[in-house]
């Protein structure tokens, strides 16, 4: 085989996996175009994803946390098995939530509606490879920039006292405690989350994802579990931080900054390894009992 004909064998073989890589995303795509555009054009719709994302996994976890006390196949996998999430807890947490989005986030996003017209949609879905290379390219990036955020609101006293001590009126988390936030960590956490796509040039489609991705990931890292199908179980060489990490954070507030992957925190020197989790036994919970 001559060079021309293997220069043609690759062109071929680069166009035929360039379409079949197209041809995954695309027929969800026109179907999401043709059944549903009004609403993907609308400025409201990612408040609404996201909200609803962020709904159904803290009515997972809640879940979780109220049968946890009598069931020991889900207290097993508890961070802090002696930890009992209580009514009170879930009330005062989900109303400062709640709060947040009647007074920031829906008047916002209706501000939006009305000023903004309706996103144009492209006609062509992302390849497979740039929809999931537009996931991580914005997880990094907004790793980074809550990295530096979080570590600036740790090391200044008053930014500190002002804005961030909300967060960490909670030494063990669960899951909504991820939005128990002030406006300002709100407004910046959804700020960077809806700039970062668009600083990156990702498809709406990448944009919506990353949107859901990141909901579902920060969740995580508060819910209190460690469950073994977990991101930090998932992700190798210990680069993902995961629940584990992130809950020594609040037990040691000044390490473990990063969000996600721990890098940036031994790069920086502030990373600490979470204390071993031990699992009681029936016997030493029978003998607590008695």
């Amino acid at each position: 085989m001559n060079l021309g004909s293997l220069r043609g064998v690759l062109d071929v073989s680069n166009a035929t996996w360039a379409l079949s890589e197209r041809s995954v995303l695309q027929p969800m795509w026109d179907y999401l175009q043709q059944n549903h555009e009004s609403t993907l054009r609308s400025p409201l719709f990612p408040v609404i994803l996201s909200v609803s994302m962020y709904l159904v996994l803290v009515f997972f976890y809640t879940v979780l946390d109220l049968l946890a006390p009598t069931w020991p196949s889900i207290r097993r996998y508890q961070i802090h098995q002696h930890r009992t999430v209580t009514w009170s807890n879930i009330g005062s947490t989900l109303a400062l939530t709640t709060y947040n989005h009647l007074l920031y986030i829906f008047p916002a996003a209706i501000a939006q509606w009305l000023w903004r017209p309706p996103v144009p949609l492209p006609c062509e879905a992302p390849t497979l490879t740039a929809f999931l290379l537009g996931i991580v390219g914005c997880t990094v990036v907004f790793d980074f920039q809550y990295y530096l955020w979080h570590l600036l609101h740790h090391r200044v006293g008053w930014l500190y006292r002002t804005f961030h001590a909300l967060h960490h009126q909670y030494r063990q988390t669960f899951s909504l405690v991820t939005q128990y936030l002030s406006a300002w960590e709100l407004f910046s956490v959804g700020f960077w989350t809806t700039v970062d796509p668009l600083l990156l040039q990702c498809h709406c489609l990448t944009a919506w994802a990353f949107m859901l991705f990141n909901i579902w990931v920060s969740t995580e890292d508060h819910c209190g579990y460690d469950f073994p199908w977990a991101m930090h179980h998932l992700v190798p060489f210990g680069l993902w931080g995961g629940a584990l990490q992130h809950d020594a954070h609040h037990q040691q507030p000044g390490t473990n900054f990063a969000p996600f992957f721990t890098h940036w925190d031994w790069l920086g020197g502030t990373a600490t390894m979470p204390a071993p989790v031990k699992t009681k036994t029936r016997k030493e919970r029978d003998e607590k009992k008695a």
